[in-house]
C-alpha cells in the first residue's frame, strides 16, 4: 500500500473503502448495510432535491497512541441528529442505531483510519435525507441514512493552531433568530456558502455572523462556534440561532476542570476588544485561533471600521492551546478519559 503523507492533506473528501446505508420506507427502518458503491440511487423527485430535508452530522475516529482506536462522543452526535430530524419531522435512527452504523463504517474503513503519529483522524459524515418522490412542500416521509468517512488531516491543513483574520458579517446572515439554526441542516451552509466565498477571496480564514435581529451580537461562524479568554473567563455566545456545539460544550467541560469561569451569554461585539484570545471551534478544527477579526459595513466593501486583534499574531494563546492540548490527548488517548467521552470500536 502507497505511504499517505498526511501533513499535506487538509480536511477534505479522500477515498475509503465503503460506505453505510438503511432505509426508512413504509414506517420501518430496513437492515443496515455495508456497500463499496458510493453512488447514492434516488428518485428525481426525491424530497432533498427540492425542498431540502436533510440533515448531517460529523465525528472523527482516532488511532491512539497506544494502537485503541476511539470514537469521540458519539452519542452526543445522535442526540444532535434527532433533534435535527425533530425539526423538519423527519423520520431518525435510534441512539443505538446511530452508534452502531458509526461503528460499522470504522471496521469496513479500517484501514484507512490514519496512523497515530500521522496527527490526522478518520472522520464520519452521518447524513439523513428525505427519498420519498413528492411535488408538494411537505416533510419526506421516506429516508435514507447513510454514514460515510474521509480520512483527513486538520482543518487547516499545515496551518493548525496558526493565528488566522477572521471578518464580521453586517450585511449577510447565517440563521434568522427564530429559524433553523440551532439544527444540523445542510440547508443552514448552503445560506452563508456565497459570503464565506466573498471572505475567503479577500484572504480571511473565517467569517463570524452576527444576531440577525440588530447585528449587535456575536453569534457564530459559518463552519463552527466562537469562544474566547477573557483573563481567568472561557466566554461563548449563547443563542437560539447557534448550533450546540460537541466541541465548545467538551471545551467548557475542560476549562472549568482547568480552574477557568465559563459565561454562556450574549457577546456584544465591541467586547471583542476586552478578549486576550479568540477562537472558532468545531470537529473538523478543534480549535482555529484568531489573531485579528476587522469589522466592515459592509462584507464587499474595503473599508475596515475597526480591527479587533488578540495576543500574538503568529502563536496560538497558551490558555487555548492547553484546552486544545487537553481535548486532542482525551481523543487519541495520550491523557485518561476522565469524562467517559470515548468509544472504543474493535476490528472483529
Amino acid at each position: 500500500m502507497e505511504k499517505i503523507d498526511y501533513s499535506k492533506r487538509s480536511f477534505a473528501y479522500y477515498p475509503t473503502q465503503a460506505i453505510v446505508t438503511a432505509k426508512y420506507e413504509g414506517g420501518a427502518w430496513g437492515k443496515p448495510e455495508i456497500s463499496a458503491d458510493f453512488n447514492l440511487n434516488i428518485h428525481s423527485f426525491a424530497g432533498v432535491l427540492h425542498y431540502a430535508p436533510a440533515c448531517f452530522e460529523g465525528l472523527k475516529a482516532f488511532r491512539g497512541v497506544d494502537g485503541t482506536v476511539r470514537m469521540f462522543r458519539p452519542d452526543e452526535n445522535a442526540k444532535r441528529l434527532m433533534n435535527s430530524a425533530e425539526y423538519l419531522d423527519m423520520a431518525y435512527p435510534s441512539e443505538e442505531m446511530f452508534i452502531e452504523m458509526c461503528a460499522m463504517c470504522v471496521r469496513a474503513n479500517w484501514d484507512c483510519i490514519p496512523p497515530y503519529e500521522s496527527g490526522a483522524s478518520l472522520y464520519l459524515r452521518p447524513v439523513l435525507f428525505g427519498i420519498n418522490p413528492q411535488l408538494g412542500i411537505r416533510n419526506s416521509d421516506d429516508v435514507a441514512f447513510v454514514v460515510m468517512s474521509s480520512p483527513v488531516g486538520t482543518y487547516s491543513g499545515a496551518q493548525a493552531l496558526k493565528p488566522g483574520t477572521a471578518v464580521l458579517s453586517r450585511n449577510y446572515d447565517r440563521a434568522a433568530t427564530y429559524g433553523s439554526g440551532r439544527f444540523k441542516l445542510g440547508a443552514n451552509y448552503a445560506q452563508s456558502l456565497h459570503a464565506y466565498n466573498l471572505a475567503h477571496k479577500m484572504g480571511y480564514r473565517e467569517l463570524l455572523f452576527l444576531d440577525t435581529a440588530t447585528h449587535s451580537q456575536i453569534e457564530e461562524f459559518g463552519s463552527s462556534n466562537f469562544f474566547a479568554i477573557k483573563g481567568g473567563t472561557y466566554v461563548t455566545p449563547d443563542s437560539c440561532s447557534i448550533l450546540p456545539s460537541i466541541t465548545n460544550k467538551s471545551l467548557r467541560t475542560i476549562a472549568a476542570d482547568m480552574g477557568l469561569k465559563v459565561e454562556t451569554r450574549r457577546i456584544p461585539v465591541e467586547e471583542l476588544a476586552e478578549m486576550d484570545e479568540a477562537n472558532s471551534c468545531g470537529t473538523a478544527v478543534v480549535i482555529t485561533p484568531l489573531c485579528s477579526i476587522d469589522d466592515k459595513p459592509a462584507l464587499e466593501s474595503s473599508e475596515i471600521t475597526r480591527t479587533y486583534r488578540f495576543g500574538d499574531p503568529n502563536e496560538c494563546g497558551p490558555v487555548s492551546r492547553k484546552l486544545y492540548n487537553t481535548m486532542i490527548g482525551i481523543q487519541k488517548g495520550l491523557l485518561p478519559d476522565r469524562y467517559g467521552w470515548c468509544m472504543v470500536v474493535d476490528k472483529k
